[in-house]
């Protein structure tokens, strides 16, 4: 089959690798009809590349058709549409159980220290290969696929496998206040679902994000926006009675512009030898912090921080004196997708789409243009926010 496959930093490219077989009797295999590219894909497109292997299958937003069930499978047949979460969870164990299944005790990667196992992401979470190709062998079928209706287009289902999610639960991270006000970081794919999410919710939103075309995109869903300036901070809290938002999103991570340290110690790492590389990455701080310092200036005393943008470093410099003095809650990490498809499934099956799920994509190629599509992606060009391949 062909796959879109990790070669270097900056550099995938779509490869003939084996196709995927059954090997286990909780295992599928599913013939994929639509994946995504995730922000989260240009980390190990441009920063974690110590953590991937050459020839590594790279993505974790895919939806498809059953083409094969194990013995142990019976809530599937071959057939069946199906999207499919970015991680891997077993539905039995004590996580699961709780709503934690990005916890997930079963599938956790033991070797790095990390959580449940993602599809197309790395040594760091368990080297399982992507969806980025035209099949892909699905762990623990007998839970988590979400079944969907054959009548609507992929569109309206493809995102819960990551992004819809997450930007739910980081709203109900949030914990908005009822008439309370959010602001959201950042317009990419999370922070544009994250933004509908929290209107959708009845709060007032307040994007704040740096390019038009994105701000554009929120405004047609009645989303205020501003752009992202170094005082920022101030602009939000005249906006709200000189306080600040009750609660802030950061959708950005990891990878944020205008943060010259950040992006110094991130292309100092990429120098080093993958060895070295790596522990500098698991004990230095590589993240770009910008906009991470700029929402916890922004929201107001007592407000709660969300992050859904991924951050990598461990001794990344944080405010805490500020974050103390202002009674800062912050909560964070991995989306528990299968904890919320349920609620979400009804949501983009409404005949009205309220979440605008047909409003996000803006770039629809054939998996063999992927490689120039990350480049697409990656800079910003040509009003990208969000690409769907088609294998």
């Amino acid at each position: 089959m062909k796959a879109l496959t990790w070669q270097g930093k900056r550099s995938v490219s779509v490869e003939d690798v084996p196709d995927p077989s059954i090997q286990e009797p909780t295992d599928a295999i599913v013939r994929i009809t639509s994946t995504a590219i995730c922000g989260s894909d240009l980390h190990l497109y441009e920063v974690l590349g110590p953590f991937m292997n050459k020839g590594d299958v790279l993505g974790h937003e895919p939806m498809g058709i059953v083409e094969s069930v194990g013995s142990s499978v019976t809530n599937l047949q071959p057939g069946d549409r199906v999207v499919i979460p970015f991680n891997i969870s077993c539905g039995h164990c004590w996580m699961c159980n709780n709503g934690l299944q990005s916890q997930c005790e079963t599938t956790q990667v033991h070797q790095q220290g990390t959580g449940a196992s993602i599809f197309g992401y790395s040594e760091l979470y368990g080297s399982v290969p992507g969806g980025q190709a035209e099949y892909l062998r699905v762990p623990h079928a007998d839970y988590g696929p979400v079944k969907v209706g054959n009548d609507l287009p992929d569109e309206r289902y493809l995102y819960l496998s990551d992004i819809l999610p997450t930007a739910w639960q980081a709203v109900q991270y949030a914990a908005v206040p009822d008439g309370g006000t959010l602001a959201v970081f950042g317009l990419g794919p999370v922070g544009q679902f994250s933004s509908r999410v929290g209107k959708y919710l009845g709060h007032r939103v307040i994007a704040v994000e740096p390019v038009p075309e994105r701000r554009a995109m929120a405004e047609r869903h009645g989303i205020e926006t501003v752009d992202f300036t170094k005082d920022v901070g101030d602009v939000l809290r005249e906006m709200t009675d000189g306080r600040g938002p009750d609660a802030v999103v950061d959708a950005v991570g990891m990878e944020a512009h205008n943060s010259p340290l950040g992006a110094f110690a991130q292309n100092a790492v990429g120098l080093l030898p993958d060895a070295i590389a790596k522990k500098a990455i698991e004990t230095a701080g590589v993240d770009r912090l910008t906009v991470l310092h700029a929402c916890i200036d922004a929201v107001r005393r007592g407000g709660t921080v969300s992050l859904s943008g991924v951050y990598g470093g461990t001794a990344s410099p944080m405010p805490l004196l500020t974050m103390f003095d202002k009674q800062i809650q912050t909560r964070m990490g991995q989306c528990n997708v299968r904890r919320w498809t349920d609620e979400l499934l009804p949501i983009v099956e409404d005949p009205s789409d309220p979440l605008g799920v047909m409003d996000l994509k803006t770039h629809e190629v054939p998996l063999d243009e992927a490689p120039e599509a990350y480049k697409t992606f990656q800079k910003k060009q040509d009003g990208c926010i969000k690409v769907v391949l088609k294998p």
